[in-house]
Parts: structure tokens; C-alpha cells; sequence
């Protein structure tokens, strides 16, 4: 029966996650793990284990990954007597940085840390280089508009676009593209009397209030960050507080400075 199911994913490309115990009781045994709101098909032999490696399961997935991990019998941390390999069958979250300006660089580091495959693109060619962002996956010297428009059908809830141009002839058009994607997340650098002015030129170009709501502005958690790096750590957190639905102090959603 997994087998059916295992078929029936592939063939239909749904992303889903396969526990497969390599050493320890029940060499062989299967969990197959599609997301948290799935039952669970197979098992690794009992009931605690199969929570902890499901919940690992589904971590490694939303990252495009697959690893080796060791457990206990029942599932305990630190411990040996198990060890499972997860297999993710998806591809990496993407991640589209638009804007190749000093926090760029830092936000690409963060992302691949995190399995992102990152795409860099600015139009400006001079700054659009590899050799400015050697860690990036692609870096296109084009407007990101256009970018989208080639790229934004293939974009989905785990994906994110982050637009750090600060220029509205620039994020303009990126945010109007973006809002036609199925994008997860759309963040966009800049002050809160920038976005108040941003927000401006959008409704002049029909956007609607439901679809301002996607928008991320000021971008990031409320963590006080100074460096580019660290700006890049509150971008990725507020990324994943809403991937997991998690309580979060986004600066979107307070008042004052922006900077601690």
C-alpha cells in the first residue's frame, strides 16, 4: 500500500519525506511523512518514534534536504541506537533577492544555511555580478519584473521573494508581479515612510487591501538588528514564524525606529 501512495506522489509531484531505519530493531522499516496536517503511513515501530522522526521528517523537507539521523529506541535525543535516513523528495525552497545592495549578500549567506536555492537579480549590470555574490545559485542582471514573469509559475507557499531595491521604479513593478505568484512570502526593505509612499503607487495601480496584506514592510522580525547580517537573520525568522505559523513581534506590526 505505501508503495501505491509512494507512486501516486511522484507521479502527481507532491513533496513528501520517506524514514527509512538503516541500523537498530526493524532494519528497513518505513514512515512515510507528506506534511502536518497527514496521517502518517507506515511505521518505525512505535509510536513515540515515529513523532520525533516524522517531526524531523517534515523539518528536512520544508528544506529540501535529506540526512541521517540517530535516536533512541523511543525517539530520545543524544542517543544512537537507532539510525534513520530521511529522504526529501521535493526541491529546495527558492528564494529571489531582488536589489544587489549591502544586506544582499549577507541574506544570501543566511538562506542557503537554511537550503534556499537563491536566484540574486538586479538590472543594474555593474552590481549584478557572480563575483559579488559567489554563494548564490544564479545572480541575473534583468528588471525583477521580468524575472517573475519568466520564473513566478513555478513559485509556491514555501518560496519567498525579498525586494531590497529602495527605489519604486525598481520595487514597484517586483511587488506587482510578486502579488500574481502563489509566493509565501513577499518582503520589502525600507522605512515606514517609504512603505507609506510605496503603498501609494500600488493603489494607483489597483492593488487591494487583501493583497497589501501579503506585503512584508518594514521587512523582518522586531530584533533590534544593526549589521546586514544580522537584518538577514530577522528576514529569515519572520520567514519561518510564518511557514509555522508561529507567534511573532514583526516590524510590520509595531510602531517607532525600525533599528534597535
Amino acid at each position: 500500500m505505501m508503495f501505491e501512495s509512494l507512486s501516486k506522489l511522484l507521479k502527481e509531484e507532491i513533496p513528501f519525506a520517506l524514514v527509512t531505519i538503516v541500523e537498530g530493531p526493524s532494519k528497513g522499516a518505513k514512515l512515510l511523512v507528506q506534511s502536518s496536517d497527514k496521517p502518517l503511513e507506515g511505521t518505525l515501530g512505535n509510536e513515540e518514534l515515529d513523532r520525533v522522526a516524522s517531526r524531523d521528517a517534515l523539518g528536512e523537507l520544508a528544506a529540501g534536504r535529506s540526512g541521517v539521523r540517530h535516536y533512541g529506541l523511543h525517539g530520545e535525543a543524544r542517543e544512537e541506537a537507532i539510525q534513520v535516513f530521511i529522504e526529501s523528495f521535493a526541491p529546495p525552497p527558492q528564494m529571489l533577492i531582488f536589489g544587489a545592495v549591502d544586506f544582499t549578500g549577507a541574506l544570501v549567506k543566511v538562506a542557503k544555511v537554511l537550503g534556499y536555492r537563491v536566484t540574486v537579480c538586479d538590472a543594474r549590470e555593474i552590481f549584478a555580478t557572480k563575483k559579488r555574490f559567489p554563494q548564490a545559485d544564479e545572480v541575473v542582471a534583468d528588471w525583477p519584473n521580468r524575472l517573475i514573469d519568466k520564473v513566478g509559475h513555478s513559485l509556491n507557499a514555501q518560496d519567498a521573494i525579498c525586494i531590497l531595491t529602495h527605489d519604486n521604479k525598481f520595487d514597484v513593478p517586483a511587488v506587482l508581479a510578486s502579488l500574481k505568484t502563489k509566493v509565501g512570502y513577499i518582503g520589502v526593505m525600507g522605512s515606514r515612510r517609504t512603505h507609506e509612499g510605496r503603498l501609494t503607487r500600488l493603489k494607483e495601480n489597483g492593488v487591494s487591501e487583501q493583497e497589501i496584506t501579503r506585503l512584508r514592510s518594514p521587512i523582518g522580525m522586531d530584533l533590534g538588528a544593526r549589521t546586514p547580517e544580522e537584518t538577514a537573520i530577522s528576514v529569515v525568522s519572520e520567514i519561518i514564524a510564518l511557514r509555522t505559523k508561529r507567534p511573532m513581534h514583526a516590524l510590520k506590526d509595531t510602531v517607532g525606529p525600525i533599528h534597535g
